[in-house]
């Protein structure tokens, strides 16, 4: 089994899950510099377990994550992430009692004869346009974020970053990049949202 040492996490990968890449690695550092002692935390699509195991080595959080995909889901807890096989926010029963909120959605636009076979397709399959997970998460985040709570997004120059923020602010979040990094052909950043008083 192949593991990750990373800002004092361990973690321990797996068949059929995503292994994490710059993607994670920058969500990772983005959710350590937001995340404060005694902060509740939820992780959706948390994969192999690799954002949530950093934030919990170096944070005295509670956190917990979904997945979809039954192994990423295994391979999360044996990393020591609580995590429950759900999609998105399916299955989470707090309402408005977390503090921050991470995603890394699928976000590599997937036209019908690029989807990959199995489980696997979970983590990169964004639809035509690379934002179909973003929606129905901005749509339903509200109700598990606290009225000051922060939502951290990662997405891709593929997605259009500006009409991802354009959905967010239609969302009523308001949102600024705090992290990015250039790939070979995309530019990934990690957009911060919090609901916009009114």
């Amino acid at each position: 089994m192949v593991a990750i040492n990373y800002k004092n996490a361990t973690v321990n990968l797996a068949e059929d899950v995503y292994e994490p890449a710059e993607d994670s690695f920058l969500l990772a550092n983005a959710a350590l510099s937001t995340a404060t002692n005694g902060m509740k935390v939820l992780e959706i699509g948390t994969g192999s377990g690799f954002v949530s195991a950093v934030i919990q080595a170096n944070k005295n959080i509670e956190l917990i994550a979904t997945e979809i995909n039954p192994f990423a889901a295994k391979c999360a807890r044996s990393n020591g992430v609580k995590v429950i096989k759900t999609d998105m926010f399916a299955g989470i029963k707090e309402k408005n009692e977390f503090d921050l909120i991470i995603f890394n959605p699928p976000y590599l636009p997937t036209s019908e004869d690029e989807k990959v076979p199995g489980w696997l397709n979970y983590a990169f399959d964004g639809g035509i346009t690379g934002r179909d997970p973003i929606r129905p998460f901005l749509l339903n985040v509200r109700n598990y974020l606290k009225t000051e709570g922060t939502i951290l997004l990662l997405v891709s120059s593929l997605t259009s970053i500006d009409d991802v923020k354009n959905e967010m602010s239609e969302f009523y979040f308001d949102s600024h990049i705090i992290a990015r990094d250039k790939c070979s052909f995309e530019e990934l950043v990690v957009i911060k949202g919090n609901l916009r008083k009114v």
